[in-house]
């Protein structure tokens, strides 16, 4: 503690003579996105280094899906031999429709013949006890033509209904499929946003799990600024306000960038140790948070003060 108290010192006396020149300090700070293993399996390629730049949905590497490639292929032909088992309704039917045809040709011909018997009837060239016979012919056929009909239908019903039940087995195996291809899919390794990488934390050959992190990643073209203002200089600040960032270039010179005020806390905290206000003095700060665009000089982590 009596060491903080003597560096504190030290650097307020040394910033005495440019107390006014900023009016609040912090560091910079940037999104970082850990991307991590959506699948098991052993990391077939890994082309990812510290450092590299990469495109947002660059596929970067690949683990293992041989498991769930052949639980697929095995659920496909599965799906396959649910179709051998269906049964081809068109011979069973066709016969039915042949046969149906039949009664309905002979029907024709014994509504000719009737017709015949009853002109010869009128002309007492026929009998009528011939007429009646064929009049119950006629009755017979086309009672049983009502039959085939049926003998139609029921086959069609019974066949689509045998058909449905051995093709419901294959809703459950499709949905296997879609979920192993989504296993599948899983298996590369897509970069999810555009950016630097930071951290590397597995290399190829290495076995990933799901939730396992590979690499750390974060987009440095434009940093964010996290500083503290004091509750009197809070009225001074808008969302939306540019405000000037000034880094140390060295040789006692300052490098100044433009930046853009994106966020104000609406809770103040406690000054943290390692920040400088304007007033040393101030217990309670509010953070706020400035977008800066990098130039490449700017890092992580890197000191910096901002003009209000």
């Amino acid at each position: 503690m009596k060491r903080l108290l003597i560096a504190t010192a030290i650097c307020l006396c040394s910033c005495s003579g440019k107390q006014d020149a900023y009016d609040a300090s912090g560091y910079f700070e940037a999104d970082e996105t850990i991307v991590s293993a959506q699948q098991n399996g052993q990391l077939l390629s890994f082309a990812v280094s510290e450092g590299d730049t990469l495109r947002q949905g660059e596929v970067v590497g690949q683990i293992d899906v041989t498991t769930p490639t052949l639980q697929m292929e095995q659920a496909q032909a599965s799906i396959h031999a649910l179709h051998e088992k269906t049964t081809d309704p068109g011979p069973q039917l066709e016969l039915v429709r042949k046969q149906l045809a039949v009664q309905q040709a002979q029907l024709e011909q014994q509504k000719r013949e009737r017709t015949r018997t009853e002109n010869l009837v009128k002309a007492d060239a026929a009998t009528q006890k011939q007429l009646d016979d064929i009049n119950s012919g006629i009755d017979q056929l086309e009672k049983q033509i009502n039959v085939t009909k049926q003998q139609l239908s029921v086959q069609e019903a019974n066949i689509a209904n045998q058909n449905r039940s051995v093709l419901s087995e294959a809703s459950p195996l499709e949905k296997s499929v879609a979920q192993y291809k989504d296993q599948i899919r899983k298996g590369a390794i897509i970069n999810p946003v555009s950016g630097t990488v930071l951290t590397k934390y597995a290399l190829g050959g290495e076995m990933a799990a799901v939730g396992k992190a590979l690499y750390k990643i974060a987009d440095l073209d434009t940093l964010t600024l996290r500083a503290y203002i004091t509750g009197t200089q809070l009225p001074r600040v808008r969302l939306g306000q540019p405000i000037d960032v000034r880094i140390d270039a060295g040789n006692k010179a300052y490098k100044t960038y433009p930046g853009r005020l994106t966020w104000i806390s609406d809770k103040s905290e406690f000054t943290p140790k390692t920040v400088q206000t304007k007033d040393e003095r101030a217990n309670l700060v509010y953070a706020v948070k400035v977008r800066v665009k990098n130039d490449g000089y700017l890092k992580i982590g890197m000191y910096a003060e901002i003009k209000l």
